[in-house]
């Protein structure tokens, strides 16, 4: 997962999981996924945002 992702920019993501993503940057979306108070609609979310991060480059 990229590393200069600003999770303040995603929209949809709750705002708890937003926090925790920050906090914690994971390395992964495997990683994401196991954090306290990220949802699964937050890594729903954060996929559809890579991928269409991913296309545009």
């Amino acid at each position: 997962m990229p590393e200069d992702i600003n999770y303040q920019e995603i929209k949809g993501i709750s705002l708890e999981g937003r926090q925790k993503l920050e906090k914690q940057k994971p390395h992964s979306v495997g990683q994401a996924s196991r954090i306290s108070g990220v949802s699964p609609a937050d890594i729903s979310v954060l996929l559809i945002y890579l991928q269409t991060r991913n296309s545009k480059k």
